[in-house]
């Protein structure tokens, strides 16, 4: 059911409202003058834990965790509720703790909004302080599934993909992992709060290897291509690097499967009107409450070692190949998502919604996409690319999402290789110049050499390498497109050393300059 956001906001929101919990959930359903909203699809107390989360932010809670909530209520199937551990700080777990894991899901369309509770999660953890917790959890042969969404850095990955063994917080994990597996006795543990994500992964792994010796799937719900193979490939490279794992990397290699995913829902970052809005439908407070766009979609390799929620049943795409939805999402949505990103900005603009109503940007994404991005790809089955577009465009055009142009620019040097290079890889093996892709690049280089719009706003370079693209934008503004081609650790070499490419993205760089001043 929905309501307009003006019926939504004429409710009295009270900030001294109750918090949303199980014993305040049947209250909140008796409020007959309230606007309506949708109670969890399953009784949250009949659900038992068989899903760990690692990364348990907003897009988790507005995606998977719906999916298998709705799966959950296809089925009957009440073996599918969620630990969701948090991944560098307590506080998600700290809102979500007291509101007994419940919160909202907040949706958001050009006219209508709707709110649902979902109650799919069952418990919530920090690895600061609950790592012994989370591992039992991921040994135990009733968890079998293991999901992932940490954010391409959270990874820890070295330039060539495998893991960062000189990253301090993943070699605290190898310390830790050592002495677990050097233990005497099954249960034996190493009580080290968990560092990274991954080391929080392979040490569960071993800590189930030890007793029960369950298979289970690790499924990577992050924007990365081939995400399930590449998660296999840090955990494999985590293991060869720990003295005495051969065992434990032999049992992975037999009873672990690690499925290729695609996901795709805008979730913006929640506000205080959004919590305000919930709380006069709700009648409560929620702190734990998402907002996404109406549009969903999940595929999934159809990859697993063991039972899985009926996914399918909840909307969900199950294929034996990922990689054509693969592309086209990261070629389509993510490449515009960031061209729209670094020019929006650049232009003053704060909101992708307010980026993509500037007809001239609106040109260049659609250029990007007609002339650079549909000649890589090849549709999937059931998918017409050029539709695919078009609504991709009005999902971007959708102002209540409040997406900002700031939020999508983070992390561009992770994120540039797999939504903008690679389809210029392909262009240029295929004999033609991507001028398009050439632009977007152009306008992140001049993102991180101005720091500044050009109505004067400041913005920030938020990216794991952003000393590392610091040094090589400063100096003469005549080589900059030069000296940041020339990074390796975000450019490929068939890229990057392009003489075709080098010129386009010259061009465009001198053409963005002089409308930015420094910040």
């Amino acid at each position: 059911m929905t309501t307009t956001p003006t019926d939504a906001t004429s409710t009295d929101a009270s900030a001294d409202a109750p918090l949303l919990s199980l014993a305040t959930l049947a209250a909140a359903a008796s409020r007959t003058t309230a606007p309506a909203w949708t109670p969890p699809a399953v009784d949250p107390r009949a659900l038992e834990v068989g899903i760990v989360h690692l990364g348990l932010g907003a897009f988790h809670r507005a995606h998977q965790a719906v999916h298998t909530e709705d799966a959950a209520a296809a089925t009957g199937d009440t073996r599918w509720g969620i630990l969701g551990v948090t991944q560098r700080s307590a506080r998600v777990a700290e809102q979500l703790a007291p509101q007994d894991g419940l919160y909202g899901v907040l949706t958001k369309g050009r006219t209508e909004t709707s709110l649902r509770v979902v109650g799919s999660l069952r418990g919530v953890a920090f690895p600061g302080t609950h790592t012994p917790e989370v591992l039992d959890r991921l040994a135990a042969s009733t968890t079998h599934v293991v999901s992932l969404t940490v954010t391409e850095k959270g990874y820890r990955r070295a330039p060539g993909g495998g893991p960062d063994l000189a990253d301090a917080g993943t070699q605290a994990d190898l310390t830790a992992l050592a002495a677990e597996l050097g233990a005497p006795g099954a249960d034996a543990t190493d009580a080290r709060p968990a560092a990274t994500s991954m080391g929080l992964l392979v040490r569960g792994l071993a800590r189930r290897h030890a007793t029960s010796g369950a298979p289970v799937t690790v499924v990577c719900c992050d924007n990365m291509v081939d995400n399930g193979a590449q998660v296999r490939r840090i955990v494999t490279g985590l293991l060869d690097a720990v003295p005495g794992a051969e065992a434990l990397r032999a049992w992975v290699e037999e009873s672990v499967r690690f499925p290729g995913t695609m996901v795709d829902r805008i979730v913006p970052a929640t506000t205080e009107e959004h919590r305000a809005e919930a709380r006069a439908v709700l009648g409560l407070r929620d702190e734990g409450l998402v907002v996404g766009e109406p549009f969903t979609q999940w595929v999934v390799e159809d990859d697993f070692a063991g039972p899985r929620p009926a996914w399918e049943r909840a909307g969900a795409t199950l294929t034996h190949d990922v990689a054509p939805y693969e592309r086209a999402k990261l070629r389509v949505l993510n490449a515009t998502h960031s061209t729209l990103a670094y020019l929006g900005a650049l232009h003053g603009y704060r909101t992708i919604a307010e980026a993509v109503e500037d007809p001239t940007l609106a040109q260049v994404a659609r250029a990007l996409i007609d002339e650079d991005v549909l000649p890589t790809l090849t549709a999937p089955d059931g998918l017409d690319l050029h539709a695919y577009r078009d609504s991709v465009l009005e999902r971007f055009a959708n102002p209540n999402t409040g997406h900002t142009t700031i939020q999508v620019a983070m992390d561009g040097s992770q994120k540039l290789p797999f939504r903008l290079l690679a389809t210029a890889a392909d262009r240029l093996a295929a004999g033609a110049v991507p001028h398009a892709v050439a632009r977007a690049v152009a306008a992140w280089v001049v993102f991180v050499r101005r720091g500044a719009s050009v109505t004067g706003d400041v913005l920030p370079l938020d990216d794991p390498l952003a000393d590392v693209l610091k040094a090589a934008a400063a100096g003469p503004e005549d080589g900059l497109a030069d000296r940041v081609l020339d990074l390796r650790a975000v450019f490929p070499a068939e890229v990057g050393d392009s003489p075709e490419m080098r010129t386009a993205v010259r061009a465009a760089v001198r053409e963005l300059l002089p409308d930015v001043r420094e910040a």
